[in-house]
């Protein structure tokens, strides 16, 4: 009687020590999951941003130069572009507070607990 109950007390070590790892094998494997998610969303959101910006550089030396034929100055033609960019900078700053900052925090809160839940998905479906 006394084997069976060291028997069964080892075995229900080993069993809880398996248990143990196989979590602690899960919480890695989700993490190493959650980091690809992130660094893949951080890649191509960069590569994004890099072609907006290079597409937006280009037109505005696009505009440029359409309006120094136009006014057959470039002096004026880049000039008009300075004086439309900085009045597009001070509408912005005059209504960052307002309207933009809250546009972009929502923005993210709503993309973050999106993925969130794609993951919760992705897990029940395991």
């Amino acid at each position: 009687m006394e084997e069976k109950k060291e028997k069964n007390i080892e075995e229900l070590f080993s069993e809880a020590k398996t248990y143990v790892d196989t979590r602690i094998e899960y919480a890695r494997l989700v993490l190493i999951k959650r980091s690809a998610k992130v660094f893949a969303d951080l890649v191509t959101n960069a590569i994004v941003a890099i072609c907006f910006v290079l597409a937006f550089i280009l037109g505005t030396v696009t505009l440029a130069l359409f309006l120094s034929t136009l006014f057959s100055s470039y002096t004026a033609g880049f000039g008009c572009v300075a004086l439309l960019y900085l009045f597009l900078a001070v509408a912005v700053y005059m209504t960052k507070e307002k309207f933009i900052e809250k546009v972009i925090v929502n923005f993210t809160i709503r993309k973050y607990f999106k993925k969130l839940q794609e993951d919760e998905e992705d897990e029940q479906k395991v």
